[in-house]
């Protein structure tokens, strides 16, 4: 009887040990909030408040994008680079008709939707790409969408040398496009929410479907999981991946979307980077790069939490460069923890 109690002891020591290595960036990214709002409350205000939901929703489509590509072991690294080539493609196409600066004078006021359609195209074709290399030529995606980064951004920048750009940042968006995106239905208080907010929770509620509801999403974790054992049972592992990557794509073309009129001027440095944050926020949420383990409610708790750190981290007036070493360590420390649960489980 003792020894049976020993030995329970033991492993309820153990179990809450192991809680504790598991979760052990969460509780330190929690306590860094706790410990940031402790020493400036307005970190934890209204307006700030929704300025973190505002960004997230922002970060979220892209992080979603990722997402699925680490879920079939691999990565996006032309993420950021498709996200600005779109921005600077809707920022052209839809800059106010009396805008002295226009880019394209001659072009007549296009629709939002169109420009949306058209753009969400460019992302999806670019994504296909990605899918096709990787799919067909049995290339590991980081090898493919590094190559991908390189040429989306020569791509971008001769785009920006179009028309009477010669290189300028875009700006000077139509109103109904800024009114679209940047708008407001809804308030906290006084503080305006974002009309962007509200496309990301459709757009997660319909990956959320997809990844959970579809054969395609039970697909996508198996080939994730192990692609052999996919292609055995009758998964098309070619398609799956394929799809993945172009619907990756599609999530960039929505964010580099709204990211333009967000941000109101788009230049070459549009994009720049979106990719690792994301990656973090995947990593932090519980996305594994062993393949096949994933949930949409990670990914959200991941780039909740990264914009809570960050938009932290100003409110402390932590040095920006200071921020990259942060998330680099952020980064390194969640695929520590996500090789050894790994691991553990072997």
């Amino acid at each position: 009887m003792e020894d049976t109690n020993k030995q329970r002891k033991r492993w309820e020591k153990g179990s809450v040990r192991e809680f504790l290595i598991n979760n052990s960036l969460y509780i330190f990214l929690l306590a860094a909030v706790a410990a940031i709002g402790i020493v400036n409350p307005q970190f934890l205000s209204g307006p700030s408040i929704v300025n973190i939901i505002s960004l997230s929703a922002a970060n979220l489509p892209i992080a979603l994008g990722i997402a699925g590509a680490i879920i079939l072991t691999g990565t996006d690294l032309s993420a950021g680079r498709i996200v600005g080539l779109v921005a600077c493609v809707s920022a052209s196409l839809l800059q106010a008709t009396g805008y002295p600066n226009k880019m394209f004078p001659s072009l007549a006021a296009m629709p939002v939707a169109a420009v949306f359609l058209i753009v969400i195209a460019i992302g999806g074709v670019i994504g296909l790409v990605n899918g096709f290399c990787t799919a067909k030529f049995k290339l590991h995606p980081f090898i493919v969408t590094l190559s991908t980064q390189l040429i989306v951004y020569g791509l971008l920048l001769m785009y920006l040398m179009s028309g009477n750009n010669n290189g300028q940042s875009i700006s000077g968006l139509s109103p109904a496009y800024t009114g679209f995106v940047t708008g407001s239905l809804f308030s906290l208080g006084n503080t305006p929410i974002p009309n962007y907010v509200l496309f990301s929770l459709v757009i997660t509620a319909i990956m959320w479907f997809i990844w959970n509801k579809t054969v395609f999403g039970k697909n996508m974790f198996a080939v994730g999981a192990n692609p052999e054992a996919a292609n055995v049972s009758g998964v098309n592992v070619g398609r799956v991946i394929m799809l993945v990557f172009m619907m990756a794509g599609i999530l960039y073309g929505i964010t580099g979307f709204i990211e333009a009129a967000r941000i109101g001027s788009n230049s070459a440095a549009t994009g720049l980077n979106y990719e690792l944050d994301a990656i973090a926020a995947c990593v932090i949420g519980g996305v594994s790069f062993v393949g096949g383990i994933g949930k949409i409610r990670g990914v959200i708790l991941g780039v909740v939490l990264l914009r809570l750190i960050f938009v932290g981290l100003t409110f402390l007036s932590i040095d920006a460069n200071m921020q990259y070493v942060i998330k680099g360590l952020i980064i390194l420390v969640a695929c520590a923890i996500d090789m050894r649960k790994y691991l553990v489980r072997r």
